[in-house]
């Protein structure tokens, strides 16, 4: 990420150590360089500016409705409305659209832990058990071992769409989609040269991120107000917010049709899903959990994909009369397991499943990040509501500002890639050229014009009332069992 001629340096210890001299050959890492190299023949780079060939029967619309299967009936139409907001938000919701067309294009033969629904809206800031700021990705519901270069797309395609949202022209557009790739590429070669431990202990920091913003005023403004929202993101700060005194107790205030409880005993429920949940944390962590009272819990609406999905906010109390809440939230199928071209999921549970991933992706995880099966079988995952989670607010960037945000982006990615290991293979496959960086703005740039066909059919669908949204008045409440 460069700004005033600066670039964003990794935190990593050990930074700049010379490797022992029987690994300076790196006779493993630089015959796996060539093996990726090698696949260029296959598959060379410049295919990845194609589409692919989408069947003739497509219908984006008949993979949104199977994706809204089993989801609370009665938050549908506000997941639809949410989408409607522009073609920026309806590719947001549509994972499991482009996860269909991306089986048509080019692959390398390379394969990961993918994020999976990898837009620039699923990266952003959060604390490290050490309470240190950092920039990563920060969702995982559709991880799942894939091809590298579908997590590169959907994060390209996602900065078009946003660029084109925020009405900048065609050439910082461009730019926005060819920096996401170009930084991607350019981390990967970095991290393909560094000690294997380095890659693992490396991070982004906030810290690093202000450094290389400290000669422009308007970004460090930007970044010093998100520092700020990322101290008050805590469970003390949200306490007030969406918490009352009920008979002596805290409880959670109903706040509808975004957040309330149902009809049914939760709490009772909660008790046990959670016995269950702690034997998934570490011991320790799972003795610092037990420290924590459990008082309330209510059912949340979140995102704009997993609007319909079962979430809940859970209340616990600790011994100084503290307060700590936790998320919990329903993991379902990866959009990615029917079209990657992999066997049926490895992970008993789509819960493990998210957690396993996110720790094999992020640079540090939440220590009280774990899984859990609820009622009629369905799986969750469950981590603290708010940690000093934040997000850029991308309608206060301008055109270099995004710019710069993809880069970052497309180096958090490289980074999570590189933790998962093919390092080298990749690096070898991407050389060092802007071949690969090209062939995918081109590619993204072709596909945001399919994502808004598929947009403007949906909005037309809405029109006609073959799709009912939502967006004001009571949501009724759905049974969850």
């Amino acid at each position: 990420m460069r700004t005033a001629n600066r670039q964003i340096e990794i935190s990593r210890p050990n930074a700049g150590r010379p490797l022992p001299t029987a690994a300076r050959g790196i006779p493993s890492a630089r015959s796996h360089r060539e093996e990726g190299r090698a696949l260029r023949a296959a598959c060379p780079r410049s295919t990845h500016a194609q589409l692919g060939r989408l069947p003739a029967n497509r219908h984006a619309l008949a993979m949104l409705k199977a994706s809204n299967e089993d989801r609370v009936a009665s938050l549908i139409p506000l997941r639809h409305s949410r989408m409607l907001e522009s073609p920026f938000a309806f590719f947001r919701g549509s994972a499991i659209v482009q996860a269909n067309d991306l089986t048509s294009t080019p692959i390398s033969g390379l394969r990961v832990q993918a994020c999976g629904d990898c837009h620039l809206m699923n990266f952003g800031g959060f604390a490290t058990p050490e309470r240190e700021l950092i920039f990563d990705i920060n969702d995982f519901d559709e991880t799942f071992p894939a091809p590298w270069e579908w997590d590169v797309k959907r994060l390209c395609v996602s900065l078009v769409l946003a660029a084109r949202w925020r009405g900048f022209n065609k050439a910082n557009v461009h730019e926005c989609a060819r920096a996401g790739a170009r930084r991607y590429r350019e981390m990967t070669n970095t991290y393909a040269d560094m000690a294997t431990i380095d890659v693992w202990s490396s991070h982004i920091s906030y810290a690093d991120i202000r450094q290389a913003v400290e000669g422009d005023r308007q970004l460090r403004r930007l970044l010093d107000a998100d520092i700020k929202r990322a101290q008050r993101s805590t469970s003390e700060h949200v306490y007030g917010k969406i918490t009352m005194e009920v008979a002596g107790e805290t409880r959670i205030t109903d706040q509808p049709p975004l957040l309330f409880h149902p009809q049914f005993d939760l709490l009772t429920a909660s008790r046990e899903f959670f016995d269950a949940y702690a034997q998934t944390l570490r011991e320790d962590h799972r003795s610092l959990l037990q420290r924590y009272r459990l008082v309330d819990a209510a059912l949340k609406v979140v995102g704009v994909g997993s609007v319909g999905t079962r979430c809940l906010v859970v209340l616990f109390v600790g011994e100084q009369h503290e307060p700590f809440f936790l998320q919990v939230k329903e993991a379902r199928r990866s959009v990615l397991e029917h079209h990657a071209g992999q066997p049926p999921s490895p992970w008993r549970n789509h819960g493990e499943r998210v957690v396993a991933g996110q720790h094999m992706m992020q640079a540090a995880s939440d220590i009280f990040l774990g899984w859990s099966r609820g009622p009629n079988r369905r799986d969750f995952y469950v981590r603290q509501l708010r940690d000093m989670k934040v997000s850029f607010e991308l309608e206060q960037l301008d055109a270099r500002g995004l710019t710069l945000y993809g880069q970052l982006c497309g180096a958090a990615l490289a980074r999570a890639h590189a933790k998962a290991g093919q390092t080298a293979r990749i690096a070898g496959y991407l050389g060092t050229s802007e071949a690969f960086d090209d062939a995918v703005c081109r590619y993204s740039l072709a596909y945001a014009d399919q994502v808004e066909r598929d947009y403007a059919a949906f909005q037309a669908a809405v029109r006609r009332g073959e799709v009912e949204t939502e967006t004001t008045g009571s949501i009724i409440e759905t049974m969850i069992t």
